[in-house]
């Protein structure tokens, strides 16, 4: 059999098998994902598969490096691309893209164990760092105080009328604006 009669053959094959089910995608004639884990869970991610030209005499292409996986640190990524290249070696020559699939299903639990659970876990970056950077902010934030000139506060005092001893109109009235933003308004 030619490569391309084993390739539409294993299509077929795969076709079949996946029939309704809303894991496996066939984003092209040669290219295949399967998604592992629950959605919207930090530990899902998406496996890829492309065949070449080749294939199956020369394994597939393997991407983890899909929008939906960017939440998987590279560590993860990594392991499970060498896994499955390790498999790949074993099964040369034969239609293996079901085979890696369902490997990956199997040891899931095995690959995906050093993924964090949650985001806040994923971060590479220590609480003390985090402090550091939200007090260098705050400080950069308490330097940008306006200066005023002499004649600028000079006209400031003579509005408030402090030189007589009385105030403008409404300098003591609440912003309705600013108030609600900070309150909340109620909700209808």
């Amino acid at each position: 059999m030619s490569k391309t009669e084993l390739q539409e053959e294993e299509l077929e094959v795969l076709r079949s098998i996946y029939d309704g089910d809303t894991m496996f995608k066939e984003i092209g004639p040669t290219t295949f994902q399967y998604k592992y884990g629950e959605d919207n869970s930090y530990r899902s991610l998406i496996v890829e598969i492309s065949w070449v030209d080749n294939y199956p005499d020369t394994p597939p292409n393997i991407n983890l490096d899909t929008f939906y996986n960017k939440h998987i640190i590279d560590r993860v990524k990594s392991k499970i691309r060498n896994s499955l290249l390790e498999q790949t070696a074993d099964l040369e020559g034969t239609a293996m893209t079901y085979s890696l699939f369902e490997w990956v299903k199997e040891h899931y639990d095995d690959l995906i164990a050093d993924q964090p659970e949650s985001a806040s876990m994923a971060s590479s970056k220590s609480e003390d760092s985090i402090l550091e950077e939200i007090q260098d902010e705050s400080s950069k934030k308490k330097e940008r105080k306006e200066q005023l000139t002499k004649h600028q506060k000079r006209r400031l005092y003579e509005k408030m009328g402090n030189a007589t001893g009385e105030k403008p109109r409404g300098w003591n009235w609440v912003d309705i604006v600013k108030h609600l933003s900070q309150t909340g308004g109620q909700e209808s």
